[in-house]
C-alpha cells in the first residue's frame, strides 16, 4: 500500500515564535496550504490519518480529517528529532493507506531510508518543502517514493 508523507505546511518563523515550538501554529500561508491539501488528498482515501504531535503538524492534516471523517491519530515517533522511531514507524505502515504529517527533519531521514539508505541517515535523501507531499511505496526490492505534484 502506499504511504504519503506530508511535510507540515508554513508555520512562519520558529526564531520569532515566543512559546513552546510544538504550540506554534500554521500562518495565513500555512492554512491555504493546508485547504489545498486537504481536497487534493481526500481522493488518496486514507484508511488512517498519523501526526507528529506538533500543532503545525495537526493543522495540516485538519481539513483532510474533516474531508474524509477520519480522526487524527498523533505519534510520538513522528515529532522533531525523532528519525529512526519514523523510520520503524513507517515500516510497520506497509500494509495501510496512510497519510503522514511530519517535519522537515524527519522526512529527509524517512526519504532517506526508503531510499536505499541502509543507515537511515538522510545522506542522498531530497529534501522537502513545506507543505510538500511524497508517496512512498513497498516494492519487492525496498521502497519506491514519488514526489505528489499540486497547487
Amino acid at each position: 500500500m502506499p504511504i504519503l508523507i506530508v511535510r507540515h505546511a508554513h508555520a512562519g518563523s520558529r526564531g520569532a515564535w515566543t512559546g513552546d515550538d510544538d504550540l506554534r501554529p500554521l500562518s495565513a500561508k500555512g492554512r491555504a496550504r493546508a485547504l489545498a491539501l486537504g481536497s487534493l488528498l481526500q481522493g488518496f482515501e486514507p484508511s488512517r490519518l498519523l501526526s507528529s504531535p506538533s500543532l503545525r503538524c495537526l493543522q495540516t492534516l485538519a481539513p483532510l480529517a474533516e474531508a474524509t471523517g477520519r480522526s487524527v491519530e498523533t505519534s510520538a515517533s513522528l515529532g522533531e528529532g525523532n528519525g529512526p522511531a519514523a523510520v520503524e514507524l513507517i515500516g510497520a505502515l506497509v500494509d495501510e493507506r496512510v497519510v503522514v504529517c511530519t517535519h522537515g527533519d524527519v522526512a529527509t531521514v524517512v526519504l532517506g531510508a526508503c531510499g536505499g539508505n541502509r543507515s537511515g541517515g538522510s545522506a542522498g535523501a531530497p529534501a522537502m518543502r513545506k507543505g510538500e507531499v511524497r508517496l512512498i511505496r513497498r516494492t519487492g526490492v525496498g521502497w519506491k517514493v514519488e514526489s505528489l505534484r499540486a497547487g
